[in-house]
């Protein structure tokens, strides 16, 4: 999994990085049937966090398995791993232990569908990919243009692009236009997409409204909620003189100073200082998927 080639759009220290991390991640187990099984209840019976971290830390594989398989759209692998794995933690978030399904089978789809939500996001200023339908052949046709080597042909002609049209079940003109949409230059946004025709669509009739559409909407709701929820369950590991402190001096609307909490404590400013400091590690550390 660490080989050259699957890093050629990084560079050395991304390369590095991305190495090691792939290393660290080995050392976690792979899981039973029976420990998975009963991991999730727990978690979905008591949202036990060790349960939780032990659930999240077994599937890192999968997910970095998963983002391997869409390097070749030349994003940063570190973050579509990032991604990817915020797509497992909503599914562990969602996932039913008694509904006879593995785990990993039901978050591949959660972790493929942030992972692929991210590339249409970061692919073109021209917003890729508006429906269910365009995202299928965004990907799809991807993949059917490398296994008939393809990949760099940005003219294909009536021919391939009819065969491409009956493989994946679609008209050609879709296939041409989405085609197109993928490997167009930076333009003028009233250049015609039909280069054949002087009456064709033009590339701005394409631009996606500005508004968020429902199904991002869901999505970046489901991120907050899960990232509050783990940070409030996060604070619980601190006591009552750390959260006072960390909550005075970071997330009140009017901060107190270290001269203000140094009276109320007692204690030299530095020491409030050290006690803010240990609380946000202590924080971090106790959310070991974000970091």
């Amino acid at each position: 999994m660490t080989n050259n080639t699957q890093f050629n759009n990084m560079d050395f220290s991304e390369q590095a990085n991305m190495t090691k991390y792939l290393q660290n991640i080995k050392q976690f187990p792979i899981l039973s049937a029976d420990e998975e099984y009963k991991l999730t209840k727990s978690y979905a019976t008591n949202k036990d966090r060790t349960s939780a971290n032990m659930l999240i830390s077994s599937h890192l594989k999968l997910v970095a398995k998963i983002v391997m398989s869409y390097k070749g759209y030349g994003l940063p692998v570190n973050e579509m791993i990032s991604e990817g794995n915020v797509g497992l933690m909503v599914a562990l978030d969602k996932f039913s232990p008694d509904k006879g399904v593995r785990f990993s089978t039901y978050a591949i789809w959660w972790i493929k569908a942030y992972v692929q939500k991210y590339i249409l996001n970061s692919w073109s200023l021209v917003k890729l990919g508006t429906t269910q339908a365009q995202k299928k052949l965004f990907f799809n046709l991807r993949k059917i243009k490398k296994q008939l080597n393809l990949i760099d042909d940005k003219n294909m002609d009536d021919n391939t692009i009819n065969k491409i049209a009956d493989m994946l079940a679609v008209s050609p003109s879709s296939v041409k236009e989405m085609n197109n949409r993928m490997y167009a230059h930076d333009s003028s946004l009233n250049v015609c997409f039909d280069n054949d025709s002087e009456d064709g669509d033009e590339y701005i009739n394409l631009v996606a409204d500005k508004a968020p559409n429902q199904e991002d909407i869901i999505i970046n709701s489901q991120i907050i909620a899960l990232r509050k929820k783990l940070f409030r369950n996060a604070i619980e590991f601190l006591n009552v003189r750390e959260k006072d402190i960390l909550f005075k001096r970071r997330l009140s609307t009017t901060p107190q100073t270290l001269d203000e909490l140094s009276s109320i404590y007692n204690i030299s400013k530095e020491r409030v200082r050290q006690i803010e400091l240990n609380s946000i590690r202590k924080i971090q550390k106790n959310i070991p998927v974000l970091q």
